[in-house]
């Protein structure tokens, strides 16, 4: 992949690399997921491995189309302590490759989910797989 800010970078993890997810408070089996990087963005392609969880409801309610946006925040737990506090549930929660996730239930308010992570995703982790232009 080419971009206008030099070359893309992909890759893609399976779900081993999230062995905690916790759907609703209950566990399930994850998702495998793409990503690339666009410039300082970086995009995912989600697929979902059953038909109950999230992912899948998403699809099966809405069709394909943008799910969540992730922020970072360096007070992760304050984050997470005050939804809870509040009464809003956690949609989807857990680690993944070594930093903590959580998704906020803000669809209702936002129409999309706000997932909220301690740390950069990857930063300091090879991918799984890596694939740029003409391979």
């Amino acid at each position: 992949m080419t971009t206008g800010s030099g070359r893309g970078r992909s890759s893609r993890s399976p779900p081993e690399n999230a062995p905690d997810l916790r759907h609703d408070g209950e566990p399930i089996k994850g998702s495998t997921r793409g990503a690339t990087m666009v410039g300082n963005v970086m995009w995912e392609l989600i697929q979902p491995l059953d038909e109950l969880g999230i992912f899948a409801r998403f699809l099966a309610e809405k069709g394909e189309g943008v799910h969540h946006i992730a922020l970072a925040t360096p007070n992760f737990d304050d984050v997470v302590a005050e939804q809870i506090q509040r009464g809003n549930a956690l949609p989807l929660d857990g680690s993944f490759s070594g930093f903590k996730f959580a998704y906020l239930s803000t669809d209702r308010d936002l129409g999309v989910i706000l997932e909220t992570f301690s740390g950069t995703p990857g930063a300091d982790q090879e991918p799984d797989a890596i694939q740029t232009a003409g391979s």
